[in-house]
């Protein structure tokens, strides 16, 4: 059964309860629906630790190109588990996982350009806590299904769906579209990937209310 865990200082201590219960670099996996609030919690965990401790990966940067996007025919469902490098996401994990002595780069996602800058991000050798997030993260297809072996918790946020869609709807303007389009593409593509995501909350270790 997953553990239940109710405010952002509650994840904290869970965060220090597994360091303290292991020598090893810990990766914690956050999941949950378009909005649901996982930079949010993500980026309050990474405050509580200097940028050498603690890492964060967003599975956004693992986003096809638009180029790609175009190619495919998938432009008008970017954000759907096939719009992702999902085989090169897992791949970093397990380098993240079992190398230690190198430093890993990974791509980071700008919204506002909508496209990732490769080699943005990094994780050195000596970060011990890494924080990965993203809506996919317990798929179980194609390479999502080789995502879970490498994360020592998975996370699923459980939160307010009149909420979440208030906040996708504004981040959607906030970053270029007609309110219009935001409201459609919020209430379309964006509840479509939702009730995916909801059909893996049940492999979740942890259960957090934001």
């Amino acid at each position: 059964m997953a553990i239940e865990l109710h405010s952002l200082e509650e994840s904290l201590e869970r965060v220090k309860t597994l360091q303290s219960n292991s020598s090893e670099r810990i990766i914690i996996g956050i999941v949950g629906k378009p909005g649901a609030g996982k930079s949010t919690l993500s980026n309050y965990l990474l405050s509580h630790f200097s940028e050498i401790e603690a890492s964060l990966l967003p599975m956004d940067g693992y986003h096809l190109s638009n180029l790609q996007l175009a190619r495919l025919g998938r432009s008008d469902r970017k954000g759907a588990p096939d719009t992702f490098d999902s085989y090169g996401y897992a791949e970093i994990l397990k380098r993240i996982k079992f190398d230690s002595t190198s430093t890993v780069y990974f791509p980071i996602f700008f919204r506002e350009l909508e496209e990732s800058y490769a080699a943005q991000g990094s994780v050195e050798p000596a970060t011990k806590l890494v924080f990965t997030e993203g809506n996919y993260l317990l798929l179980s297809e194609g390479g999502w299904g080789e995502v879970a072996q490498y994360l020592t918790e998975t996370w699923y946020i459980q939160t307010n769906d009149e909420l979440r869609l208030e906040r996708l709807v504004k981040r959607h303007h906030e970053f270029g579209k007609e309110m219009a389009a935001a409201i459609s593409w919020a209430q379309s593509s964006d509840e479509n990937n939702a009730r995916l995501v909801e059909t893996t909350k049940s492999k979740a270790d942890v259960i957090i209310h934001i």
